[in-house]
């Protein structure tokens, strides 16, 4: 058990932004934040919490990641289809959505440049900034010219976006 003066770093996080430590919430916040930064649906992240038996409801996963959106820890990626992903990293940046497999992973600020935004409309102020690229992997053909035919769901070789969550 950690120590007040020394809490684990997802307690004093939690803390810091102003959230009770509850054991679900430490939980998850354990799942999401030791490790590289990612993005995850609730879906995803239930499924991660069974397996590594942390027994939370979908409902509070749910409620947790839109808890943790709140007060600043994760950022939400609303992609076409009105899936939500959660994003550990939460400074403004740009994403690549793979439309067959659902994949997202960040692009390199680098390679985003825009030459003029638009004025907000009167009463509105631009508050941020958010590109989502939808790709798609191209179906690989063999040597022949015959269409390969593809699994659904499957990664296709040569894949812009390799499954990385």
């Amino acid at each position: 058990m950690a120590s007040e003066t020394n809490p684990c770093p997802i307690v004093a996080r939690l803390r810091a932004v102003g959230l009770r430590p509850t054991r679900p919430r430490v939980g998850l916040g354990r799942l999401l934040f030791e490790g590289p930064p990612r993005h995850v649906s609730a879906e995803q992240l239930y499924q991660e919490a069974r397996s590594r038996r942390l027994f939370v409801s979908l409902a509070t996963v749910y409620n947790t990641l839109h808890q943790f959106a709140a007060a600043g820890l994760l950022r939400k990626v609303v992609v076409h289809t009105g899936q939500t992903f959660f994003d550990t990293r939460v400074c403004d940046h740009h994403h690549f959505y793979d439309e067959r497999t659902g994949f997202i992973r960040d692009i390199d600020d680098s390679e985003i440049a825009f030459a003029k935004l638009p004025e907000a409309p009167p009463g509105y102020t631009i508050t941020g900034v958010e590109v989502i690229v939808r790709v798609e992997a191209q179906t690989a053909r063999p040597v022949d010219g015959s269409a390969a035919a593809s699994r659904p769901g499957a990664e296709a070789e040569g894949s812009a976006l390799p499954p990385t969550a």
